[in-house]
Parts: C-alpha cells; sequence; structure tokens
C-alpha cells in the first residue's frame, strides 16, 4: 500500500523515506499529547533494563520527522545506538513504512483530555524560539488572548477540517486511531489506552515486555514510569532539546483522565458524542470512551 505524506510547519513524515530499520526496533506512534513521552519512558526502561538512562531520553528515542533537526543528523544518531531502538513519531501507521521485523505502538487517549493537554500544551511553547528553528516569520506584536479552556475546547469539538492536514484537531485524532484500530490484528502492530497506563502500568509494562520478548519489570522500573517520577525528572525526560517549552516541569502537567469531559455541558457533551460517532467505528469508541 503507498504511504501516505503528512506535513505541517515542523513535521514531514517524507523524512522516513530510506530509513534502514533493523530487527525488533520499535516505532511509538501517538497523537500529540497522548502518551508519547510516557511511552517512550517505558520502551527505554524495558530495553535498557535500568531507571538510571545513559542519555536524556529524547536522545534516546529521536523524533523522526520533526523537521527542526536535520534528518541526517537524527539518522546517524539512531545509527550509532547498539541498543534495540524505540522511535518517536506523531505519524498515523498510513504514513509510516510498514516493515515485519519492525513493532509499532499506537497510545489512545480520551480526545477530550488530549485536547485539554493540547490547550494547555500551547501555552507553554515559545513560539519565537519555534519559528527561528523552522525559518518561519517571527511573531510580532504582543500574544494574542486565548479563550478560557471551555470555550476553546467546544469550539475543537465543532471545527470542520481536512483530518490529514490538521492532525490535532477532533478528526485528526479520529483518522489516526481508526487507521491503528483497523490494523490491531496484526502481530506487529500493539494499542494501549492512556487510561490502562493510568489504572494498571505494571501490568501494561510486562504486557509489552511481552509482546516485544523483552524481560519482565520489577518494581523499581515500574516506579520510574509513574508520571510523578517522570515529572521529577522533566530535565531529562521533556522533549526539549533545542529550548521551544518554557517550562519543561510544565509539561507534565497533570496526566489524569477525565478533565474534558468535566469541562462540557450536557450539550456540548453530546455534540462530541455525535461528532465522534461520525469519524470513528462504534468498537473503538467503546474501547475509547470506557
Amino acid at each position: 500500500m503507498p504511504v501516505h505524506r503528512y506535513r505541517s510547519e515542523d513535521e514531514d513524515s517524507a523524512r522516513w523515506a530510506g530509513f534502514p530499520f533493523r530487527d525488533g526496533d520499535i516505532v511509538i506512534s501517538t497523537r500529540s499529547k497522548s502518551g508519547t513521552t510516557w511511552m517512550q519512558m517505558i520502551c527505554a526502561l524495558l530495553v535498557l533494563g535500568t531507571p538510571d538512562l545513559p542519555a536524556p531520553l529524547t536522545a534516546l528515542s529521536p523524533w523522526l520527522d520533526w523537521s527542526v533537526e536535520p534528518r541526517d543528523v537524527v539518522f546517524g544518531r539512531l545509527a550509532a545506538q547498539s541498543h534495540r531502538r524505540f522511535i518517536k513519531t506523531h505519524t498515523p501507521l498510513d504514513g509510516v513504512p510498514l516493515d515485519p521485523r519492525v513493532h509499532y505502538v499506537v497510545v489512545a487517549r480520551h480526545p477530550l483530555d488530549l485536547a485539554v493537554s493540547l490547550y494547555h500544551q500551547a501555552g507553554n511553547l515559545d513560539r519565537a524560539r519555534l519559528a527561528e528553528l523552522t525559518g518561519q516569520p517571527a511573531p510580532s506584536g504582543p500574544p494574542r488572548a486565548r479563550p478560557p479552556v471551555e470555550r476553546w475546547l467546544s469550539s475543537w469539538v465543532d471545527q470542520e477540517v481536512d483530518p490529514r492536514a490538521e492532525l490535532d484537531s477532533l478528526p485528526g485524532v479520529m483518522l489516526h486511531l481508526s487507521d491503528a484500530w483497523a490494523r490491531r490484528h496484526e502481530p506487529n502492530v500493539e494499542l494501549v489506552h492512556y487510561d490502562d497506563l493510568l489504572t494498571d502500568l505494571a501490568g501494561q509494562m510486562r504486557r509489552l515486555a511481552d509482546r516485544w520478548s523483552l524481560p519482565r519489570p520489577g518494581p523499581e522500573l515500574v516506579d520510574a514510569a509513574t508520571f510523578g517520577r517522570m515529572r521529577e525528572r522533566a530535565d531529562r525526560l521533556a522533549p526539549d532539546t533545542l529550548g521551544v517549552l518554557r517550562d519543561r516541569q510544565a509539561f507534565f502537567r497533570r496526566g489524569g483522565s477525565g478533565q474534558g469531559r468535566d469541562l462540557l455541558d450536557e450539550a456540548g457533551l453530546a455534540r462530541y458524542r455525535a461528532r465522534a460517532a461520525a469519524l470513528a467505528p462504534p468498537d473503538l469508541l467503546t474501547w475509547l470512551h470506557r
């Protein structure tokens, strides 16, 4: 099947073309604010077998299609790694080369919770630094006032956009998850629910270790993957090697579940349910919303 190309101001999935995979590589494919860094940390702990990581998480698990860092630099860093590699992407699986030797893991989070985290993440980005890195014009004038999160979330639910052009929209989130859901029975594709990481982190880590033929983690490794422990180590774990975050610790803002649903009234929740039903299959929504 042809690989779809996804592009934004700072991402280009075409950078995957020609990437030399190795047997056992792990590709972490998530939507923004759906547990990407959490899954990268889980992979690091399972692969390396120690909570004392030998390098920052962003060096151990590069974001391959992030265009602010030269492609050859990222390829070179991955080529130099002797351990089993685990690579970050926000590209849906239909935009990544699918290799039978490689494992693909997709983390799904309730879209309303994801959206609230996106809202807060946007306020933590240094837009001038991001523009500098991507070659875009620097923002001018005072920053625009943002609407309250409740109003923003309601408009996010109602937004009509091209899902392939706006992957962090509700249609884009559902496109990413629907594509992964359709592949869930493939032997090298694994879906993980964010809420399962919250409620049974040890069980989920053992399940992934078994799927990937890695040693099962002990209590020390599970503890290192908890949200609180990761927040304590934000300087080494936050995805910010180039200074695009105003506050690295704020990147691990809350990590809970249910915050999005609490911000909408009954009418807003009804609109969300109707939109979701039009964008994704019922069995996916049953799993996603449980």
